[in-house]
């Protein structure tokens, strides 16, 4: 992946000639696309992280996704070569279903009731 997206940094750059502040190499926004889809974490927390904003860790995300896909290197077959291939698929199944949240039952003894006194304030001083 570094290797395809330094080859079209560097194509990139020549086309351009001199441009902006580099903010991150060609390594590092790989590694925050990888990140980004690994942890499921925010674009501003892991923006904090490299030292770059929210928006443009959300543009090297795209660029280096785009990028990536236009390669064709990491794309995934088609279910028809998936059909035809020899290949033993193995699938592990996991039960995502729904269960209840432990919390404490609600009763009136957790809770502390405010006493009304039907006697104002300034009587009973």
């Amino acid at each position: 992946m570094i290797e395809v997206f330094r080859q079209y940094d560097e194509n990139r750059k020549k086309g351009l000639g001199v441009g902006g502040r580099r903010s991150l190499s060609p390594e590092n926004k790989v590694l925050l696309m990888l990140g980004y889809y690994r942890e499921y974490r925010t674009l501003e927390h892991i923006g904090f992280d490299y030292g770059v904003s929210e928006s443009t860790a959300s543009r090297i995300v795209c660029e280096v996704e785009e990028v990536l896909i236009k390669s064709g290197r990491f794309s995934l077959p088609s279910k028809r070569e998936l059909y035809k291939s020899d290949v033993a698929l193995s699938f592990v199944v996991i039960d995502a279903t729904e269960t209840p949240c432990q919390r404490p039952k609600k009763s009136k003894e957790s809770t502390t009731q405010v006493s009304k006194s039907v006697i104002p304030l300034k009587d009973r001083l």
